[in-house]
């Protein structure tokens, strides 16, 4: 009998195992101001493993200069989730859900429309949220995400 079990367990886990990204997420749709505002009111997931990101900017690019202005850093930003993301098996489409930090108000549109250029379906649950300060002076934007990635 435990033997039995055990050969459950395996083929349950083989199962798990081979789960892909695709269908480890279910996005639920809300009315049209969510898809708007390039968000979903709840994603469910199963399977896979979950990568907790932590908060990320984007003040330099690629060719070390710094990045000033708030689209800039956005999109920066969110090409610094992706390499990290790679490198734990994933990809942007990973991620369900995000808290958004901005520093002034008046960049939540933008910050909108960029993440709708990065999201264009299946968009991840949110927050966006102004804060004061930042531990870099110079940040605009700072995204902390999780995401949950199908097993390799």
């Amino acid at each position: 009998m435990l033997k039995r079990i055990g050969s459950i367990a395996v083929a349950l886990f083989a199962l798990t195992a081979t789960h892909d990204a695709a269908s480890a997420a279910e996005y639920i749709t809300g009315d049209a101001r969510n898809a708007q505002r390039s968000y979903s009111p709840a994603v469910i997931t199963e399977g896979g493993r979950i990568v907790w990101l932590a908060g990320m900017g984007g003040t330099t690019g690629p060719d070390g200069k710094p990045i000033t202005d708030f689209a800039g850093q956005a999109r920066q930003a969110f090409k610094n989730i992706e390499a990290t993301l790679q490198k734990a098996g994933g990809k942007l489409s990973d991620v369900v859900t995000m808290t958004v930090f901005i520093r002034n108000q008046s960049d939540g549109n933008e910050f909108v429309k960029i993440r709708g250029e990065v999201f264009k379906k299946d968009f991840p649950a949110r927050a966006l949220i102004t804060a004061k300060d930042f531990a870099v002076p110079q940040l605009l934007v700072e995204i902390q995400a999780v995401a949950v990635v199908g097993a390799k």
